[in-house]
C-alpha cells in the first residue's frame, strides 16, 4: 500500500478538501483507497457523509487505545473508498501519546494490516505527534499550499520537520509534490505567489492548480466530495487532473503492483 500524508501546519489551505477529493478520484478509477482522518475537527469524516453518531471507533481508538485497523474502518458511499473517521477525542491524543511506547510509530504499526492499494492521511494543522505519526507511516508527503502572500511562510518549518523525520523515524519519506490551492486568476498576487513558489521549489510543485470554487466549498455541507457533488465544476476537474499527475509521480513498481 502506498501511504500519502496530506499535511501543512497552516490551517485553511484546502488540506482536507485535497485529501477527500484525491481519495475519491483514486477510488473512482478502481484503486482500493483508505482515508485516515487524523484531524480532531473531523472535517474529512463529515465531508464523506459519516455523521458523528456513526463514528463508533475512530483514529483515536486506533492510535491511543491500540484497536486493530479493521475495527476502526467504515465504508463510505463512494465505492472502493473506506475511512477511519475522527472524533473530538482525538484532540487529547497529543498529550496521551507522550508517554506511550513508540509514540510516533503507532499509525505505521496499525496500517501494517491494511489491504488497500493507497492510503491518504489527512493531518491536523500542526506539527505535533499526530502529524509525526502520519509522516512516520507515510511513503510520501503531499503539501497543499494556498496561493496567498504568506504561502511560503511556515513551509520551511514543515520541510525541516520532514528532514528530522527522515533522520530519526522514516528515511524513506519523500515529498511527492506541492499542490497550489485556492488559485484566483483574477488576482495578480496569485500569479506572483505561484511564480515565487515554483521559483523556489521547482518541479516539486504540481502543474495542476486548484482554483477558488464555490462548489468545492458547498460539497462538504452535503456530505459529499466535490467530485461527486458536481464533477463538472472547475474545482472537481482540477482535482481529477491533480490525481492524474499524482499517479504519474507514484513509484512505477507500486503502480504496477
Amino acid at each position: 500500500m502506498i501511504t500519502i500524508a496530506v499535511a501543512n501546519q497552516k490551517g485553511g489551505v484546502g488540506k482536507t478538501t485535497t485529501a477527500v477529493n484525491l481519495a475519491t478520484a483514486m477510488a473512482a478509477i478502481g484503486w482500493r483507497t483508505l482515508l485516515v482522518d487524523l484531524d480532531p475537527q473531523g472535517n474529512a469524516s463529515t465531508g464523506l457523509g459519516i455523521n458523528a453518531e456513526d463514528r463508533e471507533q475512530s483514529s483515536y481508538d486506533l492510535l491511543v487505545e491500540g484497536h486493530p485497523l479493521h475495527s476502526c474502518v467504515v465504508p463510505t458511499a463512494i465505492p472502493d473508498l473506506d475511512l477511519v473517521p475522527a472524533t473530538v477525542d482525538l484532540s487529547g491524543a497529543e498529550v496521551e501519546l507522550v508517554n506511550v511506547h513508540d509514540r510516533t510509530g503507532r499509525l505505521r504499526s496499525a496500517l501494517a494490516e491494511a489491504h488497500h492499494d493507497i492510503c491518504f492521511v489527512d493531518c491536523p494543522p500542526s506539527l505535533g505527534l499526530l502529524t509525526l505519526n502520519a509522516l512516520t507511516a507515510a511513503d510520501c508527503l503531499l503539501v497543499p499550499l494556498q496561493c496567498e502572500f504568506y504561502a511560503l511562510e511556515g513551509l520551511s518549518q514543515l520541510l525541516k520537520t520532514v528532514e528530522q523525520v527522515q533522520d530519526r523515524f522514516n528515511p524513506a519519506l519523500e515529498i511527492i509534490g506541492v499542490a497550489l490551492t485556492m488559485y484566483d486568476r483574477r488576482n495578480r498576487l496569485t500569479d506572483q505567489v505561484s511564480d515565487d513558489v515554483r521559483g523556489v521549489l521547482g518541479e516539486v510543485v504540481f502543474k495542476s492548480v486548484v482554483p477558488r470554487n464555490v462548489r468545492l466549498s458547498e460539497a462538504p455541507s452535503h456530505g459529499l466530495p466535490a467530485i461527486v457533488y458536481d464533477h463538472n465544476c472547475t474545482g472537481s476537474l482540477a482535482y481529477m487532473e491533480l490525481a492524474r499527475e499524482l499517479i504519474g509521480r507514484l513509484p512505477a513498481t507500486r503502480k504496477a503492483a
